[in-house]
């Protein structure tokens, strides 16, 4: 089996999994992917799924249809970018069960802070609590393949934005950060026999 044809099984048994789970346990592996309860609600009503594409269609919908609270709910979930204390504090007891997926997502979304020098983690910090102060919710950006000085860039950009057209860009971001854990989540699952491991 060549390499795309095995993915797109592992994608395929991940569904199946997700399709076959209790609600309770579909509940906690979409609040991994997505920290908003009206959102994982509504999703979870779309149940069974016949494709990656189906599940993202539907996740895309309830996502676009919450309030700013269910908004805020979600971004609240992640730490900080570049707030390395915050990580190892969220994932101090949590085992690394796969290089690929699992509830360490954010450590490894975040990889382009680490390494970065002292004087641009610190801007982070600074620039994060300027952005908190503005606009009343954490920075979030899609930071998979970023490094810190471009997530550094991006927030001083967009530090520039009026707060309800920011929030749209926020939510943007958080969704892609949504479908790509979906896709790390339907893989992780097709990899393992035992799903309620993750």
């Amino acid at each position: 089996m060549d390499m795309r044809a095995e993915d797109q099984q592992q994608m395929q048994d991940g569904i199946a999994k997700l399709n076959a789970m209790p609600v309770a346990d579909l509940r906690t592996k979409l609040l991994q992917i997505c920290g908003s309860v009206s959102w994982v609600e509504s999703v979870i009503k779309t149940f069974p799924h016949t494709s990656a594409a189906s599940i993202l269609t539907a996740m895309d919908r309830a996502w676009w249809s919450l309030s700013r609270p269910d908004y805020l709910e979600a971004f609240a979930a992640h730490p900080r970018i570049g707030d390395g204390e915050a990580l190892k504090k969220k994932f101090a007891t949590v085992p690394k069960a796969s290089g690929k997926a699992g509830p360490v997502w954010e450590a490894d979304e975040q990889k382009g802070a680490e390494g970065a020098d002292e004087k641009t983690l610190q801007s982070l910090v600074k620039h994060n609590k300027l952005y908190e102060e503005r606009f009343g919710h954490i920075f979030l950006v899609c930071a998979t393949g970023k490094t810190a000085d471009e997530m550094l860039a991006i927030l001083q950009d967009r530090m520039r934005n009026e707060p309800a057209y920011e929030l749209t860009v926020a939510a943007g971001e958080q969704n892609k950060i949504t479908a790509l854990r979906l896709h790390k989540l339907l893989t992780f699952l097709g990899t393992r026999e035992d799903s309620s491991r993750l």
